[in-house]
């Protein structure tokens, strides 16, 4: 009993509060349009592909549709080889064959809601990243239909993790409300991160330590816990709080 309490306030603290919080916030913000009329058109992240020839990855992010808006986030990977005419862009949906190519504009509005950048590579960099994370899009074994699943997996977060993991040298990590990011995806409840270690219970629950990682206990989805390399906490629905913003990781000039 002495442990229950103590346990159950801790939950409130980093887990419902901060939900509650982000729920308060969706509200004054109005939600968003609806999902038919949402804008889905560019933000002008990446340069024309014709006037930038160097191979470039993003991995960007941006808060889902509707009320799941409250508490995640929607990842997708954008690459483009060196000198090719256009960018692609993959996605993991409901909608159809799961792992969806080139449905939405590169660094389009996800139904309105501006992304963010995950991880930025640029030249070789890129060059040496790209066919390995097309492999592990290829080899990625939730890709029919109905595999998809919004929780706790697989879903969007689980398949850009999963391909974050087939390529360690990416050395970024997914925001804290990348809910299924923790997916054991190959069934591996124990597994390397890339600078640490994860249990994940069939991404029910688990936890996550790791230098880049930092400190992670996911509940039921939802993630709390600690920055170590940034000092900052990671709460439910907010997201990760800390001092000042943190940028998106950026591959150094070569990779390999």
């Amino acid at each position: 009993m002495s442990i229950l309490k103590p346990a159950l306030l801790l939950f409130v603290l980093f887990f419902l509060l901060p939900l509650a919080i982000s729920a308060i916030l969706y509200r004054l913000e109005g939600g968003g349009a609806g999902w038919q009329t949402a804008d889905r058109s560019s933000i002008g992240l990446l340069p024309p592909p014709a006037q930038h020839p160097p191979a470039v990855v993003r991995i960007l992010a941006a808060q889902t549709v509707r009320w799941r808006g409250i508490f995640a986030v929607h990842c997708w990977i954008v690459f483009k080889p060196e000198g090719a005419a256009s960018y692609t862009r993959y996605d993991y949906t409901a909608w159809g064959e799961p792992i969806r190519m080139n449905g939405f504009e590169p660094d389009g509005r996800w139904f309105g809601r501006s992304p963010e950048l995950v991880f930025a590579a640029d030249g070789p960099a890129a060059s040496v990243l790209i066919p390995r994370m097309q492999a592990a899009i290829a080899g990625y074994a939730w890709r029919n239909r109905g595999d998809y699943r919004p929780w706790p997996g697989p879903n969007s977060n689980t398949f850009v993790a999963a391909v974050m993991d087939a390529v360690p040298e990416i050395g970024a990590v997914l925001p804290p409300t990348a809910i299924g990011k923790d997916y054991p995806y190959d069934g591996r409840w124990l597994r390397r991160t890339a600078t640490g270690v994860r249990l994940s219970l069939g991404g029910y629950a688990g936890i996550t330590l790791g230098w880049m990682e930092g400190l992670e206990v996911n509940i039921l989805g939802g993630v709390a816990g600690l920055d170590l390399r940034r000092p900052a906490i990671k709460l439910p629905g907010l997201g990760r709080i800390g001092f000042g913003r943190v940028e998106a990781v950026t591959a150094p000039a070569a990779v390999g």
